[in-house]
């Protein structure tokens, strides 16, 4: 008799949870929600984050509020939002060098990629530009290569250790076979903004972060490190068409939330998502900054991932990437 009362009492309480999870889904959300962006203002997340953010916010009626937390290749922000509540008050911009590349190249995390995060949605894919510095005398690959080994080398910014930017510099730096020096960042603010004032002689930029600048001369294309010439800068050719055959990197990122959001949050969040995306005034604002717009639902953010931890891995390992 004792036990079976245990038994109701313990249904009703599971039943009671659910309930009141339920309910707190359906009022969700009842206050500003937190928007975490690991990089500086001014970066490509940054200008995505605020560009859906804006029109998240109308879909959802509560304000969303980016918050700028920069530094060790995402790891502070992810950090913070690892141990935030779960109560769909707390957004992140996750990236490759979030979800697929720190775990290699950091011997300890404070977080697990696979466990601490709930995926949301995969939102852009970035397009990548190897550029240079107006005072660096190339104008092509053949140019830019032969020009840093007359250097005996040659340093190269990044957002900072990890990042897209990074491995696919590095990925450049083993086909070329060029001698070549990492300047890392704390986000593509800072690190444009040094090559375009010549501290860095090149980087590869995303097409966010380098539009402005190459639009106005500040910072010369050398190629795109995509398979076909990118939508807007249809000038610049591939770094596939100047010899380097099937070379081809993004930076990508997608929406995450602290693990045990409760699933009918996320999922809301994900149909806003899905919605602000197909917004005419946001899909004009991605395509204008050249970005690829690449919806999912949570589950095909995680398998996403998955594959780009796989791929980047293998560059990680094979390169002793290690950033400490």
């Amino acid at each position: 008799m004792h036990a079976l009362f245990r038994s109701a009492k313990t249904l009703l309480a599971t039943s009671l949870v659910a309930l009141a999870a339920t309910a707190s889904a359906q009022s969700y959300p009842h206050r500003p929600i937190e928007w975490v962006v690991p990089y500086p203002a001014g970066g490509g997340t940054d200008i995505v984050a605020r560009t859906l953010g804006q029109a998240m916010g109308a879909t959802l009626g509560q304000s969303i509020v980016i918050n700028n937390k920069p530094g060790a290749a995402t790891n502070i922000g992810a950090e913070y939002v690892a141990r935030a509540k779960p109560d769909g008050y707390t957004l992140m911009s996750a990236d490759t060098a979030t979800l697929a590349a720190n775990p290699f190249i950091y011997s300890k995390l404070s977080y697990n990629v696979e466990k601490d995060f709930a995926p949301v949605g995969l939102t852009v894919r970035f397009p990548m530009i190897l550029v240079v510095n107006p005072s660096v005398p190339a104008k092509n690959l053949a140019e830019l290569t032969a020009w840093i080994k007359t250097q005996n080398g040659a340093n190269y910014a990044t957002p900072g250790a990890g990042s897209p930017h990074h491995l696919a510099t590095e990925l450049f730096r083993e086909v070329t076979k060029v001698t070549l020096t990492h300047v890392p960042y704390r986000g593509a603010a800072p690190a444009v903004q040094d090559v375009v004032a010549g501290q860095v002689p090149f980087m590869f930029v995303d097409t966010a972060s380098g539009n402005q600048f190459i639009t106005a001369g500040k910072l010369r294309p050398i190629g795109v490190a995509s398979p076909q010439r990118v939508k807007n800068f249809e000038t610049i050719p591939t770094l596939a068409e100047q010899g380097l055959k099937g070379f081809e990197a993004y930076a990508w990122q997608g929406l995450v939330m602290p693990a045990g959001t409760p699933d009918e949050i996320v999922q809301k969040v994900n149909k806003a998502l899905l919605a602000a995306m197909d917004t005419t005034a946001v899909k004009a604002r991605l395509q204008a900054l050249g970005l690829e717009s690449i919806p999912s639902n949570p589950q095909q953010m995680a398998d996403y991932a998955a594959r780009e931890r796989a791929k980047w891995g293998k560059v990680i390992q094979a390169n002793g990437i290690k950033a400490d």
